[in-house]
Formats: C-alpha cells, structure tokens, sequence
C-alpha cells in the first residue's frame, strides 16, 4: 500500500507540489495524469527518495 497525505514542495516562492493526498491499495493500478509542468514527475521523485 502506498498513502501520501499532504505532499508539498517548493521552490524558494514558487509551491511546486501542493498538499497531494492519496492511497493506493496492494493490487491497484494507478495513474498519474496531468499536462505539461504539472509536477508529475517531481511528485514521483519525492516518493522515490
């Protein structure tokens, strides 16, 4: 299982991720969508660290 409650990062000023909360149960399937400069990737960097 992975739960994230309140995700936030910045960049000096500039609030990058913001509060993201989630769950995802053993046997899910999740996706994470969203455009261009959405943090998408920054968002799956902090988890992975």
């Amino acid at each position: 299982m992975i739960e994230v409650e309140n995700l936030t990062r910045k960049f000096g000023d500039l609030t990058a991720v913001d509060a993201v909360t989630f769950r995802v149960e053993e046997g899910e399937v999740f996706g994470f969508l969203g455009s261009n400069g959405a943090e998408k990737t920054t968002t799956v960097r902090m988890l992975a660290a």
